[in-house]
């Protein structure tokens, strides 16, 4: 009862008309963000992540949230009618969706994926309500040597997940925890690897960072390596399905919300994973296979939309109970509330409840927005894509320049965005995932004064990190996720070269 009491309390905060109005923006946004392709949630995050420093705490958290499901709802439009997914979690999406497009059924996928996305997100949400808390009450019981495999942990599955190689994850991981030491050391207050520049003494700021990395990168890279692409664009047929459509998406919706959940509360991020296996299941359940990969089968979208979206609330429980980013976009959520002196953990429960419990309850407000902004207004959506890139693009630059100025009025801090803004583009160039850098970042001065924490138990010696139960197979855990990928691989290859 004490957790429907909160969550009252919380629709009570969500529903002032001001953090009402912050909701809606957010899902308008969001959504616009998910129809335009190439400008994903974490773009769109980082570029308004400025604003921490004049909104309140609980209304910047529900915009944020809004921008962040909106765009998981949008990017299904492109993938459906242009093949053009906006996100990754779009492209499974677009393999269907385009084809039933093209078949004249453009408008019963476009239902399926915004019923779907509502289906998945509510029952994330109700998840998300009833084990939250309990993560965090066991989570409270952990100490320095556990938080701090936890958070070595977090390193190695962001960093092996979201990039093509572990090792340009690990790098792109360090060059994160480098620009964390940056500043006054905590403990003695030296400054650390300033070079004499007094405006690096304060450290470099995450909100610069997260804008330089995904906004400005996002615009450099576009204009320097993207070509004119002319899109063709499917008709659209009026939004409305059939008894025989509900009938076939309803039991994919329920499956992609199971398949889609479990990803989402594990620290190993993504949700590429959950989307294919989703479409893989579908595939292999379905009773006329015929439709997929020609005509365009509704389930092939119905799955994996509700899959993407079960998966991205979930990851809302270990950002909020263990301060764990799992993708892009909750790593840049994490800087914001760090930006309001708020530590996403165990604590956060009870430190800043009213703020978690509004936020968790605009997801259920949010939800509602979104299917009553997707369903009707689909074909408003689908004006935006006529907006030239290159004055997409300008937008982009002059709002994150604006942003980033605004909050210290430092001309240094201008250049800095720019050299991140490159190094970014350089990421981007050579395959390197950019969320590492942001993750590094954030929990590498938490992690390094848990290390010290934790050796100051043991007194003086690593060997804390093995006494204790929950340490130890926090470390199995890092070790296996480093090591059972590459195993695999070694099995596989070694199974095509011997058959037999």
């Amino acid at each position: 009862m004490e957790i429907w009491n909160l969550l009252l309390h919380g629709f009570i905060t969500a529903a002032t008309p001001i953090n009402l109005l912050w909701c809606f923006v957010g899902c308008a946004l969001g959504t616009a963000v998910g129809v335009l392709p190439g400008i994903g949630p974490a773009v769109a995050v980082a570029m308004l992540l400025p604003i921490t420093v004049k909104v309140e705490a609980t209304a910047s958290m529900i915009f944020f949230a809004g921008i962040y499901y909106g765009a998981m709802y949008g990017g299904s439009t492109t993938s459906i009618l242009l093949n053009t997914p906006g996100e990754t979690a779009s492209m499974v999406t677009a393999m269907e969706g385009n084809k039933m497009a093209k078949s004249g059924r453009a408008g019963a996928a476009l239902a399926t994926a915004a019923i779907g996305s509502f289906v998945a997100g509510s029952i994330a949400t109700v998840l998300v309500t009833l084990f939250a808390p309990i993560v965090a009450d066991f989570a409270v019981k952990l100490g320095p040597p556990e938080y701090f495999m936890l958070m070595l942990l977090a390193f190695t599955t962001v960093s092996a997940v979201l990039g093509k190689s572990t090792l340009r994850g690990l790098t792109a991981l360090f060059i994160g925890l480098a620009a964390g030491l940056i500043g006054l050391d905590q403990i003695s207050g030296q400054a650390r690897y300033t070079g004499g520049v007094p405006e690096l003494l304060d450290g470099i700021e995450i909100v610069l960072v997260a804008v330089g990395l995904f906004a400005v990168a996002e615009a450099l890279y576009a204009v320097l390596y993207e070509g004119k692409v002319v899109d063709t664009q499917n008709r659209m047929s009026r939004v409305y399905m059939t008894k025989k459509d509900w009938r076939r998406s309803i039991p994919a919706w329920l499956r992609g919300t199971a398949i889609g959940m479990p990803f989402g509360c594990i620290p190993a991020g993504g949700t590429e994973i959950p989307t294919f296996l989703s479409y893989a299941t579908e595939k292999k359940l379905a009773k006329d296979k015929s439709e997929f990969g020609t005509k365009g089968a509704i389930e092939g979208v119905a799955g994996p939309e509700a899959a993407n979206n079960a998966t991205v609330t979930a990851a809302m429980i270990p950002l909020l109970t263990l301060g764990i980013p799992t993708s892009n976009t909750t790593a840049i959520l994490l800087g914001a509330f760090q930006n309001y002196g708020i530590q996403p953990g165990p604590q956060l429960f009870s430190s800043s409840s009213a703020l978690v419990w509004a936020l968790i309850a605009s997801l259920y407000i949010g939800n509602v927005m979104l299917l009553v902004l997707n369903l009707p207004l689909v074909g408003l959506w689908v004006k935006l894509l006529k907006i030239p890139k290159a004055y997409l693009y300008a937008g982009i630059l002059i709002f994150a320049t604006v942003g980033v100025y605004g909050m210290r009025q430092s001309a240094f801090d201008l250049v800095l965005l720019y050299v991140i803004g490159v190094l970014g583009v350089l990421m981007r160039r050579f395959d390197f995932p950019t969320a590492p850098v942001i993750v590094g970042m954030i929990l590498g001065p938490l992690a390094e004064a848990q290390l010290r924490n934790a050796i100051s138990i043991g007194e003086g010696s690593p060997m804390v990190f093995l006494q204790r139960p929950m340490s130890l197979s926090l470390l199995v855990l890092v070790l296996a996720v480093l090591a059972l990928p590459r195993l695999f691989r070694l099995f596989a290859r070694r199974k095509v070269e011997r058959p037999w």
